[in-house]
């Protein structure tokens, strides 16, 4: 690989590598390297700023080097608390085996599966005891974990902080311990808790880890975080549609962002972007189909990239309806009596849950023939015509055989 070539892989999508000389120096000894990651299911969805980092994987998996997937599916029941303001609720270990499954779904769709190997926490916390929790605590001091952002400004603020929540920087360390992690990834909120693996993996005689980490997205309302909490988020399995519509959504000033961390496009064209939005020299609009159909390509195909662009411009430039929808008819469905529409759109699947359904209607975003239905009517006061949810999702409402 050239020089170039490495130095581009180091810089874009990155935040800041510890230790980049060391870093750089195993690479040059040729020996592949244990790249490990980390997840907690604690949900179950992979969104584009999980995709940052994933990217990077794959990148140096194509050099040779081995992916590590550590599933902590036993930090995942306490929560990670970086970056929080409140405890985090716990998750029962059935749930978090339910959402790992689907996890590693989605996280193969950008890593290789072939060069991965996936470990789980439990294989070695398992047998663990009180001896093995107590050497383990012996290696740090509370004053040491204290200086953590969160953990400072929760203390300062009189707000509790589980003991569990001291633990789990020990328990994501001990994991680069038990894989002999050569390098960790991590977003930059993360930073101490790699730091913490490379402390513990000296303590122990094993050569420290560098910390790898990539910067945090900010999601499609331009202000926060990228978050599935915040409903401001691209998941990588939302239907074409879905991410392509989502991403022609971003404010401007993110497209770069994204060019930068999300596509492998060459430097020059991410600066001659940036050039044309910063001077007003184009059409931003242009330039954000560009990104949207290179989103949808790697998560789905070409094929329906095209497809994804051209039911864009239908519904939302030209504000048409697609001719090919589902149907609902209003005449034989069973049991129309007592249901409201939020169990309309729940049954047509243009909802995820009845919360989702109802907090849809409760902010205008149900229309029928272009209508807002202010309220949760009942299913059988609704009319024939097309129920358009959102920007993207439609049902036509049919009577009568």
């Amino acid at each position: 690989m050239s020089q170039e070539h490495l130095d581009t892989l180091l810089r874009r999508g990155v935040a800041d590598i510890i230790v980049e000389s060391e870093f750089r120096k195993r690479l040059d000894e040729g020996k592949p390297l244990r790249l490990k990651m980390g997840f907690d299911p604690s949900s179950t969805d992979i969104h584009v700023g999980h995709a940052v980092g994933l990217r990077k994987l794959r990148q140096l998996q194509d050099l040779g080097h081995t992916v590590v997937l550590i599933v902590g599916d036993w930090t995942a029941q306490i929560g990670d608390p970086s970056g929080r303001s409140a405890t985090r609720p716990t998750l029962t270990h059935a749930q978090v085996v339910e959402n790992a499954e689907t996890y590693l779904d989605q996280f193969f769709k950008i890593v290789d599966r072939d060069r991965t190997e996936v470990r789980w926490q439990s294989d070695w916390f398992g047998p663990f005891t009180l001896a093995d929790v107590l050497k383990l605590t012996s290696q740090f001091t509370v004053a040491q974990f204290l200086q953590r952002d969160d953990f400072a400004k929760r203390f300062a603020d009189n707000q509790p902080i589980a003991i569990t929540e001291l633990l789990y920087p020990l328990l994501q360390a001990y994991d680069s311990v038990e894989i002999q992690s050569d390098v960790e990834f991590g977003g930059t909120d993360q930073m101490f808790n790699l730091l913490v693996g490379r402390d513990l993996q000296e303590k122990m005689g094993q050569r420290p880890q560098q910390c790898f980490l990539v910067p945090l997205l900010v999601g499609t309302d331009g202000v926060q975080k990228m978050s599935k909490s915040l409903n401001n988020y691209i998941g990588i399995d939302e239907p074409a549609n879905d991410i392509f519509g989502k991403t022609m959504s971003l404010p401007d000033s993110m497209i770069v962002s994204f060019f930068e961390n999300l596509t492998d496009i060459p430097d020059e064209d991410v600066a001659e972007i940036k050039h044309i939005i910063d001077a007003q020299a184009g059409n931003p609009m242009d330039i954000k189909k560009r990104l949207a159909s290179d989103l949808v390509k790697q998560f789905h195909s070409a094929e329906a990239a095209i497809e994804a662009q051209a039911f864009f411009e239908l519904t939302v430039q030209g504000r048409g309806i697609p001719e090919d929808i589902p149907t609902f008819n209003l005449s034989t469905a069973d049991g129309l009596e007592g249901k409201r529409l939020s169990d309309i759109l729940l049954e047509a699947n243009l909802a995820s849950s009845s919360g989702e359904a109802r907090r849809l209607i409760n902010q205008g975003a149900v229309r029928l023939d272009d209508q807002p239905i202010p309220e949760n009517v009942g299913a059988d006061t609704l009319t024939a015509g097309v129920l358009r949810v959102g920007r993207r999702r439609y049902l036509r409402l049919v009577s009568g055989d």
